[in-house]
């Protein structure tokens, strides 16, 4: 076992209660460990584990206690700032009359049973409105504000990006793009007045309810899994997220117009292979049970996933595309996901026109 495979199985321990203390501690250096988890974005889910040795009478050196305190106040510290600029963003777009709902970020965060160690990003929040309304918004502050088809860059903070989006997500498949497109916006309404509360007096927000969690954030991880890559932090979301869900056997989901079952929704929408393939990853890295599962896993797309996901870390930061000029770029993109044709023909094919249409799109509307 090379010390990655090691790292993954303390990482099943910091996040399950039944996992007895891993038996081979000697497999990684506390340095590997703490690099694994920061290029995982999962720094604050480690210090957790770092916990538990402590319970169960493990010897943690002193140093490497104090490093993990460290990390775990910080992570507390940045959750509860973005808390409340996810806060601050809600309120402002509801004074300026817009509905809204924020995509993964803070409401993910509720459903860990330690809300305040994941590890926050920025705040990405679906407005409703036409595109032309909230480009206008965003750029009568911000002229020069990035534009994207998904979303406006909103850069109202000074320590937190934000994203206003005119969409959850698109997928390269003109064919089921448009499908996907159709469910959004059936389910839309619905989205921007689920609320939960936030900790700390923050207030309340709107999120996604977790049917439509269930399928948008596979859409997103599956789209990032095409541009750059997909991390482990946003995959142990989606973990969190079976473990929390009611829908029994999935069969009671409000799916698409003529079904009322997650699975058949999952092939609709042209996801149900990479549903396999984070099914795999789901049980292979976090341990989820059976019954949580969505589909049965796919062992051959899953370790075509896992072994991206290691090899990008959080986002496909550390892959190496992100140290290249914009024209290296697209071209190491196109050769990158060609290599997935045959586990996901109708994505990988579509992927280099929609990146190129994409790019004169973005020209066009600066």
């Amino acid at each position: 076992m090379d010390e990655t495979t090691h790292c993954i199985a303390f990482l099943r321990f910091c996040i399950n209660d039944y996992q007895p203390v891993p038996s081979t501690l000697d497999g990684f250096t506390w340095k590997g460990l703490a690099s694994f988890m920061k290029e995982q974005a999962l720094l604050g889910i480690g210090f957790l584990g770092i916990k538990k040795l402590k319970k169960a009478d493990v010897e943690v050196p002193k140093k490497v206690l104090v490093k993990w305190y460290a990390v775990a106040d910080q992570a507390e510290r940045r959750n509860q700032e973005v808390n409340e600029r996810t806060g601050e963003i809600v309120r402002l777009l509801r004074e300026k009359g817009f509905q809204c709902c924020v995509l993964k970020g803070q409401g993910n965060a509720q459903l860990y049973p330690w809300p305040s160690l994941r590890t926050s990003g920025d705040i990405d929040v679906w407005v409703n409105g036409s595109r032309k309304a909230i480009m206008a918004f965003a750029k009568k502050d911000y002229p020069h504000a990035d534009v994207r088809f998904h979303h406006v860059d909103y850069p109202v903070f000074d320590d937190t990006d934000v994203e206003l989006h005119f969409t959850p997500a698109s997928m390269n498949n003109p064919w089921y793009n448009r499908r996907l497109q159709r469910w959004f916006s059936e389910r839309k309404h619905e989205q921007f007045n689920h609320t939960i509360e936030l900790p700390d007096e923050v207030g309340s927000i709107p999120v996604p309810t977790m049917e439509f969690n269930l399928v948008y954030q596979l859409v997103h991880m599956m789209h990032h899994f095409f541009d750059e890559g997909i991390g482990l932090r946003q995959m142990m979301d989606y973990f969190f997220l079976l473990k929390t869900t009611n829908c029994t056997n999935y069969t009671n989901f409000k799916g698409h117009t003529d079904s009322t079952d997650l699975r058949d929704t999952l092939r609709y929408l042209g996801l149900w292979k990479f549903a396999g393939a984070v099914m795999y990853v789901m049980r292979e890295v976090f341990g989820l049970e059976e019954e949580k599962m969505i589909v049965e896993p796919d062992e051959w797309r899953g370790k075509l996933l896992l072994e991206e996901i290691l090899k990008g870390g959080n986002f496909g930061k550390h892959s190496g595309l992100t140290n290249h000029s914009a024209g290296t770029k697209y071209f190491l993109k196109i050769k990158r996901n060609m290599r997935f044709v045959c586990a996901y023909p109708a994505e990988a094919l579509c992927e280099p026109w929609f990146r190129t249409w994409h790019f004169f799109w973005r020209i066009s509307h600066r």
